[in-house]
């Protein structure tokens, strides 16, 4: 039935006499008029009638849509708006059943608008914003929503995130979209931005809540630096939120001897000997009890202690693989996980070879990892990170396989190995592609000269993708868990009459 089909071309019916019931069934079923045959004068007005009410409609719909892009989407960026975005997100919400899966709110407000709107025109800042936002349109899909809820501000929406860790990694990846210079007109321009961070449900349960909590975490961290990122702390509640998440006692962490390093080995899976280890952060919080990384990370950040924290854990590492090396442990690496905050700060590299001086530890012996996402902005660091290469300090990317970053990156830094994304070899998504996968950039590391390291090994059935795969380094809870230095020590021994397979 032509009412059914749904279309709007006039449908005239021109026939012999009808009579009245089938011409009004017609009429029901979508047919627009009805004329007698032979009444040619007629058919001419009906069918002008139709192509003009045609005209109107599909004018109005045309209008309709105008307005509804207007309403909906911005004009400059084509994202939505944030009532739109604000629509998709509490539906997305309404269907997480799961409370207990993550989300989050990254609110980001870029920085220096006005200066280049008044010094170069509107229309340079415009042509910003637009090369901006086809940077962050790569970060998008069904589980990652964007939206332009203002002159200088965006906001993401990201439900693909299973733990703090994948929430700083986004965060990591929106700074580094910022650290390549956008060109206009032969002019390059270094934009500055700041992120306030909120995670669902711990920072609210509706969408608008979640804004609100975050737009409080931008406004902290605009009056504080350039290019940084703050979580959102509830100010009410748990002792953990407001009292013991701060800086003063960040401060005294470090002088109460709370914050230690544990120590996990890196093994040679043909020999199952030790390649080196890794240094990983914990706080010992009176309170809260151990803290991990990932715990500790937003409430480093949020206090503006990464720089300091991070330059405590490069000293106690430093000191600690020199007195392996002294004890005859002279071929120990030690790696251990930086911010890349640091290294666009040349006074944290010049902290970095000057530590290596007072503790004496041989630079080839020390090993700074940093997450896939780096490469995709590490040309604003690219001499300090070739200045130090050039003493000897070694480089490796963490979770590498799942970040999309380019080859062509890892040849033009000093980069010595690659440390797999656990998913690509976890007992629970091992499959032929994570295999084809693994196997691909163990092909790869080898033409570049470079090792690959499984992470995060904790049953016997992992290994076998890394036996196919001929990958040659692991770490994880198979092999030992983090232990004290004290106890690590103890593995070094073990070493000299057996290995730890």
């Amino acid at each position: 039935m032509w009412k059914q089909v749904g279309r709007d071309i006039p449908f005239v019916i021109y026939a012999d006499e009808m009579s009245d019931d089938r011409v009004i069934s017609a009429i029901h079923y979508g047919v627009h008029d009805y004329v007698y045959k032979g009444h040619i004068a007629r058919l001419s007005f009906v069918i002008e009638r139709e192509l003009n009410n045609l005209e109107i409609k599909r004018t109005k719909l045309q209008a309709e849509s105008k307005i509804y892009r207007l309403t909906y989407y911005d004009n400059l960026t084509g994202f939505p708006k944030r009532n739109l975005f604000c629509e998709k997100v509490t539906s997305i919400l309404s269907e997480q059943s799961d409370r207990k899966k993550l989300a989050s709110v990254f609110l980001i407000k870029i920085g220096g608008l006005p200066d280049i709107n008044s010094t170069y025109g509107y229309h340079v800042g415009d042509m910003l914003i637009q090369q901006l936002s086809y940077r962050m349109s790569v970060y998008t899909n069904s589980q990652c929503l964007l939206s332009r809820i203002g002159g200088s501000k965006f906001v993401f929406f990201n439900c693909d995130v299973k733990n703090l860790e994948d929430i700083q990694k986004f965060a990591d990846k929106i700074m580094h979209m910022v650290s390549i210079p956008i060109v206009i007109n032969d002019l390059e321009f270094y934009v500055t931005l700041n992120i306030g961070i909120s995670i669902y449900p711990t920072n609210g349960d509706t969408i608008s809540l979640l804004l609100a909590n975050a737009e409080n975490a931008l406004t902290d961290s605009q009056y504080k630096w350039h290019n940084s990122c703050r979580y959102f702390l509830n100010r009410t509640g748990e002792i953990s939120t407001k009292r013991i998440f701060t800086r003063e006692a960040l401060r005294k962490a470090i002088i109460n001897n709370e914050l230690e390093l544990l120590y996990q080995p890196i093994i040679n899976l043909d020999t199952g000997g030790l390649r080196g280890v890794e240094a990983i952060l914990r706080w010992n919080h009176p309170e809260a009890g151990p803290l991990t990384p990932g715990e500790l990370f937003p409430f480093i950040y949020e206090n503006g202690l990464i720089l300091e924290i991070g330059k405590w854990t490069l000293k106690q590492a430093c000191l600690q693989a020199k007195f392996w090396h002294e004890m005859g442990y002279d071929a120990l690496t030690i790696a251990l996980a930086i911010s890349v905050t640091g290294f666009d700060q040349i006074h944290f590299i010049k902290y970095v070879q000057n530590m290596l001086v007072e503790t004496g530890l041989p630079p080839q012996l020390l090993e700074l990892e940093l997450p896939e996402s780096f490469l995709q902005g590490a040309e604003f660091c690219m001499d300090n990170l070739r200045e130090l290469g050039d003493t000897g300090v070694r480089f490796s990317i963490s979770h590498y396989g799942t970040g999309g970053a380019s080859i062509k990156c890892l040849n033009r830094l000093p980069v010595n190995s690659l440390k797999l994304d656990p998913e690509l070899t976890s007992n629970q998504h091992a499959c032929a592609d994570n295999l084809a996968v693994v196997t691909a950039i163990n092909a790869m590391a080898k033409k570049l000269g470079l090792s690959v390291i499984a992470q995060d090994i904790t049953v016997k059935e992992q290994l076998k993708i890394l036996y196919e795969a001929q990958c040659k380094f692991a770490q994880g809870s198979y092999f030992s868990e983090p232990v004290s230095a004290e106890d690590f020590l103890k593995l070094l021994e073990q070493r000299k009459t057996g290995t730890l397979d």
